[in-house]
Order: structure tokens, then sequence, then C-alpha cells
């Protein structure tokens, strides 16, 4: 996605602040960062509103980060951690591997390009592995792009100078040792059945409830 107006530092900026995105995502349940590995890598938390009657999902994941001049690169894949078990009224999912690219066009634009290998557990119906294809992705990726052109002003009244994933040494997280995670492989979860959830009516005529509105007042 060609992101005009923005430059690929607020783009950047945007996807780690997670204060941020409590305003702008309107999916979001709870999210949270748990622990610091390195300087440029942490674990958490992110649990999202999925269309109904599905059953909400969460993830907990190690992520890492690097800036590669006016380039940045953002990665993510799904771990165990002892504190946080899958949870009984959420489906666990697994990100296999998912990440941003983030490359420079000038002073005041950039292009952004998602990479998402989930796997959302739950045998899914056909109709929600279509809409979530056509429609839910690129509207995220429409909604991330107008609270990236809101987020200097949003920023300047909420801890301005606060971006540890810029600075390490602002990061109020534990450290955590590799040893304590391991790799969360979507065969060792328990598999949800929700292959006999039909279409409403609400999401045929395309307003799904867990995707949010286009309302933006919230980022103010």
């Amino acid at each position: 996605m060609e992101c005009r107006d923005v430059p690929a530092e607020t783009l950047y900026d945007v996807l780690h602040d997670i204060e941020y995105r409590k305003k702008w995502d309107s999916n979001v349940i709870e999210t949270f960062d748990i622990a610091r590995l390195t300087v440029n890598a942490d674990v958490g938390y992110y649990s999202w509103r999925c269309p109904k009657p599905l059953k909400n999902r969460d993830v907990i994941t190690l992520r890492s980060w690097l800036p590669m001049g006016a380039d940045y690169i953002i990665m993510n894949y799904s771990v165990k951690h002892p504190k946080y078990p899958p949870r009984k009224d959420l489906v666990r999912a697994v990100s296999i591997q998912t990440g941003y690219l983030i490359q420079s066009t000038g002073p005041k634009s950039c292009v952004i390009t998602y990479l998402a290998q989930v796997d959302p557990k739950g045998s899914l119906p056909k109709w929600v592995v279509n809409k979530s294809s056509q429609f839910l992705a690129p509207k995220a990726m429409k909604k991330m792009y107008k609270a990236c052109l809101k987020y200097p002003e949003w920023k300047q009244k909420h801890l301005p100078h606060f971006k540890p994933w810029l600075h390490p040494e602002q990061s109020p997280l534990p450290s955590l040792a590799l040893s304590e995670l391991s790799v969360q492989h979507a065969d060792s979860l328990e598999n949800i059945d929700e292959s006999a959830v039909a279409e409403s009516r609400e999401e045929r005529m395309g307003g799904a409830g867990g995707e949010g509105s286009d309302d933006d007042t919230s980022l103010t």
C-alpha cells in the first residue's frame, strides 16, 4: 500500500505504539507487552474481535524489529508463555510468520508491505475465509493509514518523547530469557469447530460487527 503524506518513521511508530493502537484499532479487545528479550525484541499479547457469531481470537507473539536506514522491518511469530496459556473464552490463533516492511519513498511518503501467515484455528466456514481475504485486510490497512495521518498530533499530547522501540533505555518491561519460551505450533492447540456457523444477514450486507467503523473520533 502506498502511503502519501505519511513518512516511513511515522508508520513505524504507529505500528509500535501500543497505547495508540487501542485508540484506532476497533477490533482490539486487549493488548499489552509482556517482557523484553533484547533491545529490539519483545513478547506481547493481543486479542481481537471476530465477526459474530464466531469466537474471538488471541495470540502471544515474539516480535522483533530493525531500522534499516530509511526503511524498517517488524516481524513476529507465535510462542508459548508459561503465564499466558490459552483461555477458554477465546480461540488461541497462531502467527506462523507475520510482519511489515516499510520502505521510504520520500520525506513524506512510504510504501508498506504486509505479510500474514496465520492459522486462526477452528474449522472456519468458507464465507469467513473469503470475507477476510477480500475485505477485512484491505479495510484494516485503510484504517491504519488514517491513523497514521492523525498520529503526530495525538503523540504530542501523549508522552511525545516516549518511544522505547527507538530508545530501549526507556522500556519499563522486565527482561525475559528466550529459554522460557517455546514455539507455538498450531497442531498442539484445541481445534474449535466453527464450520457450521451460518453467515448472518448483517454479514451478507457487509456490516460485520468485528470490523469496526470508519469513525475516527476516538483518535483525539
